[in-house]
């Protein structure tokens, strides 16, 4: 939130300290004015994405003085506007068909003929990550052959038709492959809309944008639960049609958006690289270009090995960061979220469900607005932080005698701080985080490789919870997930670099140097 001296009135010191990754404190004044000016902004904000042009760069920046200049000066087009606002539908997708079946699974099991197994009724649930993970890893190949936008194209398929045959499913077999099919897509999306918006921003605004990705999902989620509250269980086939829309306007929204110009200098096309930037970003745009530059002419051979990205720093610290975030709770807060608000004196599941999907809205609208301001290592260290906390009051909570008779009070707070502090770091940064810090070449499967990694550890948590807390208990589990939040700052602290206002070139040139 700090200001930043306009361009040609920062000192040397002012511009080394940029370079290296300064880390900005969350809510410092503005030298100069008690609020601050956009015009001497070095980031973005979602203010800046609704008044184009907003955002300035301050002066030689991070080291690429004149494109991180180009790049915030020219403002935000409405090129990249739609494009990210089309991709964004693959998040959309995400989130609602992560919630959308939890309401009607009883009473469809029972129409479908399965009513009363839990054992079906978990693999219509879990046929979903399943189909995910498959596709997760299908779109590094995709991204990388086809091309990013061509491999959105593809992506629409299966999400239009999944929940299609979801909704006329008149056994199980046809639902189950409904999911399967609709898993597949929303992996495909998981892996290209983080590659695809990181690809068409603009410097100055990346982060901003990356974020709106988890923001949708997010977006999506909470439709997910209004839908099951809006709608009656009996009406499960109208809640799976319905997710069809937003996979419809991906498909038609993506022939009108340009390839990703990194992916063009892969492929040697420089010219028509050039020409997408400039219309992405600027009569300027090419200079932004730097970026793929070593690698152009390798996209004709063949494409990197999995043991290549396997042995990229950059690609394992990704992996596991997705590792951290899914077992630092964020399933099982979200799975206990009704039972806590129940002894907080709040009995309707519906208003906790509404609750927690607020609260994880509000939270990733303002780290949206901070993203490009504080920067993301700031972020994430102090959002992992903040859930640790929180699970260590929880797990007070629920142990220490002296505690009983504030039970629910501190287990309400303690859920909407997680949720909050998750919101604010842990969710929308990982996801960003792994196309800035990785290489041109090896982008889309280190991609690909951590939403796998996501999806593999998502379906681990789902079957190993519940058994561990009948083993060891809710407070012994939530301790473990705050051991596990504090492990996640150290590791940030030591393997992650601050990728705010830097070029996708010089954050690679920053990795290797860790």
């Amino acid at each position: 939130m700090s200001g930043t001296p306009a361009a040609g009135g920062s000192s040397p010191a002012r511009r080394r300290g940029h370079e290296e990754g300064e880390r900005v404190p969350l809510f410092a004044s503005p030298s100069g004015s008690p609020m601050g000016s956009l015009k001497h902004r070095t980031g973005g904000s979602l203010g800046d994405v609704v008044i184009a042009g907003a955002a300035a760069a301050d002066g030689p920046g991070s080291g690429s003085g004149a494109a991180h200049h180009a790049a915030a000066s020219s403002g935000l087009s409405p090129m990249v506007l739609l494009c990210v606002a089309v991709a964004s539908m693959g998040a959309l997708c995400f989130g609602y068909h992560l919630g959308v079946v939890n309401g009607p699974l009883e009473v469809l099991s029972q129409q479908l003929g399965f009513g009363g197994s839990a054992v079906l009724q978990g693999m219509v649930v879990s046929s979903l990550l399943a189909g995910a993970a498959v596709g997760s890893l299908a779109g590094s190949g995709l991204a990388d052959s086809l091309g990013r936008r061509r491999a959105f194209l593809l992506d629409a398929l299966p999400m239009l038709a999944g929940p299609l045959i979801s909704a006329g499913a008149t056994g199980l077999a046809a639902m189950l492959a409904g999911r399967v099919l609709t898993g597949v897509g929303i992996g495909l999306s998981s892996a290209l809309v983080p590659l695809y918006i990181s690809e068409i921003s603009p410097t100055a605004l990346r982060g901003t944008l990356g974020s709106i990705n988890q923001l949708m999902i997010c977006v999506g989620i909470l439709a997910a639960l209004l839908v099951n509250v809006v709608l009656p269980a009996t009406a499960w086939r109208s809640m799976f049609a319905l997710a069809a829309a937003p996979a419809a306007l991906l498909g038609l929204g993506m022939l009108v958006c340009p390839e990703s110009p990194t992916w063009l200098v892969l492929k040697g096309h420089r010219r028509e690289a050039g020409a997408v930037a400039e219309k992405l970003w600027g009569a300027d745009g090419a200079s932004q270009l730097g970026s793929a530059k070593h690698d152009e002419g390798s996209g004709s051979a063949a494409g990197p090995s999995w043991g290549e990205v396997l042995s990229s720093k950059a690609a394992i610290v990704g992996m596991l960061l997705f590792v951290f975030q899914q077992f630092s709770g964020i399933n099982a807060i979200v799975y206990f979220s009704s039972s806590v608000f129940e002894k907080a004196g709040i009995e309707s599941g519906a208003l906790a469900s509404a609750a927690v999907g607020a609260t994880n809205v509000l939270g990733t609208v303002v780290a949206a607005g901070l993203m490009d301001k504080a920067g993301r290592k700031q972020l994430v260290s102090l959002s992992f932080a903040g859930m640790g906390l929180s699970m260590l009051a929880m797990a007070a909570g629920l142990s220490l005698p002296f505690l009983s008779g504030m039970t629910g009070g501190i287990a309400l707070f303690g859920t909407l701080a997680y949720i909050l502090s998750f919101a604010m770091g842990a969710g929308p940064v990982p996801g960003l985080l792994v196309p800035e810090i990785t290489a041109a070449r090896i982008r889309g499967r280190a991609v690909s490789l951590a939403m796998v990694t996501h999806w593999v550890c998502n379906f681990a948590i789902g079957q190993l919870f519940l058994s561990a807390v009948s083993a060891f208990g809710v407070s012994a589990c939530y301790l473990f997930f705050a051991v596990v939040c504090f492990a996640c700052v150290a590791f940030i602290q030591r393997a992650v670099v601050e990728t705010k206002g830097r070029s996708l070139e010089e954050i690679e040139l920053a990795m290797a140097a860790v």
